[in-house]
Formats: structure tokens, sequence, C-alpha cells
């Protein structure tokens, strides 16, 4: 295998390593917009439980 030859593979493997990285940086962005939203429903769901906690804390006074 030639100088060149060997360049070109390592071109070759550097461009393919660039796309997967690409690639897993976007997918990481999409989980962790997902995640944000996740939690805020959380936050969400949370703040009903309570409030349905204080509403029965009355009712049973």
């Amino acid at each position: 295998m030639t100088t060149d030859e060997r360049i070109e593979k390592l071109t070759e493997r550097h461009e393919a390593l660039t796309q997967t990285v690409e690639l897993m940086a976007a997918e990481n962005q999409q989980r962790d917009r997902r995640l944000g939203e996740i939690m805020e429903g959380i936050a969400r769901l949370l703040h009903v439980a309570e409030i349905h906690e204080q509403r029965i804390e009355r009712l049973e006074e």
C-alpha cells in the first residue's frame, strides 16, 4: 500500500468518524430536549398533586 493510499484510507476513516460524531451530537440534542420536556411534565404533575393534596386536607378539616 502506497503512502497516498494510506492517506486516502485515513481520510475516509476520518470522514466516517466525523459523520458519526455529528450524528451522536444531534441525537444527544434531541435526547436533551425530550428530557427537558419530560422534566417539565413531571413538575406540572407534581404541582397538580400538591393542589389536590391541599384540597383533600381542607375537605378533611
